[in-house]
């Protein structure tokens, strides 16, 4: 949930496409690395030890720190490599991550993850976290995510207008985000599988989102029917509260205004001694 009470769905980036940014922004630095290394050849003779020692150590912390923490930085989240492979990096919230955020990861990079690991600090941590975070995110409070949706994504399910009723009467609140998104993920994939395994799998879930939703499902409801009756009245319910205008209830025109009969006023009784009569 951002700060302006959006709700994203981040997808989190998986190791070999990790992996593949990884490599592409290496290659990048290498070839840096190697323009810096002809500079510094060119300077150092020159020098004296002291001096082309520190400008040694300047350069590796200029190739190895000082470069990703800028263009992550100055990208939110987003190097060479990661824009090429449809990732970013983000703040475990889901916003933009900053300038300290970027400065640990690349730090972390260098000590833990990569260059005096060799990779192994890195992998060993993505596989062991749920989430796919090395050592950097962890430290940062960060996590990479896919930034590209494919354009094949499914639609979003349609509620049948004679399970509305039902619907409205739903208590969803301990159906958890996971839950809910392999059912949309089980409704996507459904014509990739095959027809035994795509009742099994849709068994199973329509049993476990039924024992945590009530009231029960109507009598003889299929489990496809089911799941898509749910997300969609979840998603509906999502959009009343978060203020989505393609389903708000739109206001009605007020009716027109008709004008009351007169209603005769009873004559008050009058008095013999010429004053009014008081109200009876």
């Amino acid at each position: 949930m951002t700060g302006e009470a959006v709700p994203l769905e981040l997808r989190l980036a998986k190791l070999p496409s990790r992996a593949l940014a990884l490599l592409l922004d290496a290659l990048i630095l290498a070839v840096v690395g190697f323009v810096l290394l002809l500079l510094l050849g060119q300077i150092a003779p020159g020098v004296d030890e002291a001096l082309a020692a520190a400008l040694i150590i300047g350069g590796t912390v200029f190739l190895l720190v000082v470069i990703p923490t800028t263009v992550e930085t100055l990208t939110r989240g987003k190097s060479v490599g990661k824009a090429a492979a449809g990732l970013r990096v983000v703040r475990d919230d889901g916003g933009p991550i900053r300038f300290r955020h970027a400065l640990v990861r690349a730090l972390a990079g260098v000590f833990a993850d990569f260059v005096l690991t060799l990779g192994v600090g890195a992998m060993v941590c993505s596989l062991l976290n749920p989430r796919g975070k090395r050592i950097g995110d962890v430290l940062a409070g960060t996590v990479v995510v896919r930034e590209r949706i494919p354009s094949t994504a499914a639609p979003l399910p349609v509620l049948d207008p004679r399970l509305a009723p039902w619907a409205a009467s739903l208590e969803l609140s301990r159906l958890p985000d996971r839950l809910a998104m392999a059912a949309r993920s089980l409704l996507a994939r459904a014509p990739q599988l095959a027809p035994e395994v795509r009742t099994r799998l849709a068994v199973d879930l329509a049993n476990e989102v039924s024992a945590l939703v009530s009231p029960p499902p109507p009598p003889g409801l299929p489990p496809w029917d089911y799941l898509a009756a749910v997300l969609a009245e979840r998603r509906r319910r999502d959009a009343l509260r978060y203020g989505d205008p393609a389903l708000r209830p739109q206001p009605q025109p007020p009716p027109p205004f008709v004008p009351p009969p007169p209603v005769e006023q009873p004559r008050p009784p009058s008095r013999t001694d010429g004053g009014f009569a008081p109200p009876s």
